[in-house]
């Protein structure tokens, strides 16, 4: 591994996300509850035997790793896709009269439910505990939301940034996005994101405010075969 962010997910699950993994030196995982990323120190029969181990019946595991993933006969492949991960701080926005709420437990529902809707990537109802979210809400209703996800070493992942379909276009995508980052630069910390290769308007949103591709990953997920 030549820099932490090349393995993203066993970067986060052997530092500032230790104490949140399942499994030892072969394979870990988040649990199921938070979210299905896993990873493995290397690609290797051994690796698989340990995270095919860890999965119960219809589980997934989301891996992102450098190189494409050819899995083991017991393995179904059900996504094979490439993401772009993107490195720095995207421009600043200011909130100006939108209140920006930080979301917790009580709000979990009501994120699940934003994000089924809008499908920014997998998202849990304890997902949250991964770090900071922030939200706003409209009459009450959670309309858009952003948050921390992976925190490999001194980087932290933003996620799950999304805007209700019926409340678009008034900026509260890049307002959360621009608050989150500045949580995140406070903690002397370096922001990132993953969105898949094929997803070019947000590519094109993000490099306009100011962000950068670092490298291509693989995103594989896989289930075991019944």
């Amino acid at each position: 591994m030549t820099h932490p962010l090349d393995h993203p997910i066993w970067t986060a699950l052997t530092t500032k996300h230790q104490a949140l993994a399942e499994g030892g030196a072969r394979a870990r995982r988040y649990p199921t509850a938070i979210t299905p990323f896993a990873d493995m120190p290397e690609i290797s029969p051994q690796g698989f035997a340990a995270l095919g181990a860890m999965m119960l019946g219809s589980e997934i595991a989301v891996l992102f790793t450098p190189d494409p993933v050819t899995a083991p006969d017991e393995f179904k492949v059900v996504l094979a896709e490439t993401g772009e991960q993107m490195i720095g701080s995207p421009a600043e926005v200011p909130a100006g009269d939108v209140e920006i709420l930080t979301l917790g437990a009580a709000d979990a529902a009501d994120m699940v439910a934003l994000t089924t809707l809008t499908k920014p990537g997998p998202f849990s109802p304890r997902t949250h505990e991964l770090g900071t979210y922030l939200g706003i809400r409209v009459d009450g209703q959670l309309v858009a939301m952003a948050g921390e996800r992976m925190k490999p070493a001194d980087y932290t992942e933003m996620s799950a940034v999304c805007v209700h379909p019926s409340h678009r276009g008034r900026g509260y995508g890049q307002i959360l996005l621009s608050a989150v980052a500045r949580q995140i630069l406070a903690r002397g910390e370096t922001p990132f994101l993953h969105l898949f290769t094929s997803n070019t308007s947000a590519l094109a949103l993000y490099r306009r405010q100011g962000m950068e591709i670092r490298r291509r990953l693989h995103v594989t997920v896989l289930q075991k075969k019944a």
